[in-house]
């Protein structure tokens, strides 16, 4: 995410029948539990159903790409929204894990036509964290990552309609065309 907060998106809304998932990292769960709730709240204001946010919590930022990808896989999940917490300790570790958990999920989000909204900080200390991560905070990474999917499943839906070629992306299943 950029320092600033995400452009509004053309559409605040989601459709009604909308289903999203979501990977939460345990690791720092006092933080990746308040990104979601961040996040949840945020997408029932744009008109996510209660019940249609469907939620896996996996240990550490590591297993998020693996999960994230079995519920793109689902097809009946618009998108995933990825949250964890990588800070940075004494030797290259955390860079190793940011590295491969931002590379794949970029890769699963191209090869299964669904975006994987990335809510994992990586930050230099635990404070970083916090001011990131907490609702209220000066950085609301939650409502950040959920207002970024809105508009992603916005632009999507544009490109269906200007005959962009998705296989199975966004609000719906395109039927026709290029698959």
């Amino acid at each position: 995410m950029a320092r600033n907060a995400p452009p509004t998106p053309s559409s605040d809304r989601l459709p009604a029948d909308v289903r999203l998932g979501a990977v939460v990292s345990t690791f720092h769960h006092d933080l990746t539990g308040a990104m979601l709730a961040s996040a949840r709240a945020t997408l029932e204001r744009a008109g996510l159903a209660a019940d249609a946010l469907q939620v896996v919590e996996v240990p550490g930022a590591f297993e998020i790409p693996i999960v994230a990808r079995s519920l793109a896989m689902r097809g009946d999940l618009a998108a995933v929204l990825c949250f964890g917490v990588v800070i940075k300790g004494e030797t290259t570790h955390d860079f190793h894990i940011a590295s491969a958990v931002s590379h794949a999920l970029q890769r699963v989000s191209l090869d299964t036509d669904r975006p994987m909204l990335m809510g994992v900080l990586t930050c230099n200390t635990l404070e970083q964290a916090r001011e990131r991560a907490l609702p209220g905070s000066k950085h609301d990474k939650g409502a950040e990552v959920a207002q970024a999917a809105i508009a992603v499943l916005a632009a999507l839906e544009r490109t269906r309609e200007l005959g962009g070629a998705t296989r199975k992306a966004g609000f719906g299943v395109r039927t026709g065309g290029a698959q």
